[in-house]
């Protein structure tokens, strides 16, 4: 699962600089001899390359890569017999929404938002009891993966532990909030919950790619 590029760092080129998308990055490139560039996931990492020179961000580059498949080789691959949850939000709070898809193939399972002034860490922690709820109603022997270490935390103590306050706007959210949490309390489950390993593996499959 490869990780997407949606930053280039160009340090060759007709201007030199951090650019948003292939398209850009090419123009920059494109008919000059010897260009250097690189791409990146986000742009404050392309940013830092760029201060870091070319020479420095390729030996990162490769070091980064070594680990990576260091790693690889220490976890294997992914359970392709499981779903994979994800959440996404506009600011924090901002409009949140949550899915689930099949691991495998990344078609959606279950999707819910969005909601007015949520956040990330509440729909993290409501993807994962959502993808409990379906698999029991399934009977399915599946697990659950979420890159999300804080939802999982909040899934085992059966509570949501936001620190946002409930208002008018928000008010559908927190009457989830409380469903899911009665449906942690009143539905024992064998399900294992299991962290992807974005690092390893890319972006978790459910991501709603916005990074």
């Amino acid at each position: 699962m490869a990780e997407k590029k949606k930053y280039y760092t160009v340090w060759k080129g007709k201007t030199p600089g951090v650019y948003k998308g292939w398209e850009a990055c090419k123009k920059e490139i494109g008919g000059f001899k010897g260009a250097q560039y690189m791409g990146f996931a986000d742009r404050e990492e392309a940013q830092k390359a760029y201060r870091m020179g070319y020479g420095a961000a390729l030996a990162a580059k490769k070091r980064a890569k070594s680990a990576a498949e260091a790693s690889l080789a220490r976890l294997g691959s992914p359970n392709m017999n499981s779903i994979s949850v994800d959440a996404a939000s506009s600011g924090n709070p901002g409009k949140m929404e949550y899915q689930g898809v099949d691991t495998r193939t990344g078609k959606r399972l279950f999707h819910q938002g969005p909601f007015e002034e949520g956040t990330n860490n509440i729909g993290e922690f409501l993807a994962i009891v959502h993808g409990l709820a379906y698999l029991k109603k399934h009977g399915s022997d599946r697990i659950i993966y979420t890159d999300s270490r804080t939802a999982m935390s909040w899934v085992r103590k059966k509570k949501c532990n936001t620190k946002l306050e409930e208002n008018e706007k928000n008010d559908a959210l927190f009457e989830l909030i409380d469903r899911a949490e009665q449906w942690l309390r009143e539905h024992p489950y064998t399900t294992p919950v299991v962290k992807w390993e974005t690092k390893a593996w890319g972006e978790i499959p459910a991501d709603f790619g916005r990074k």
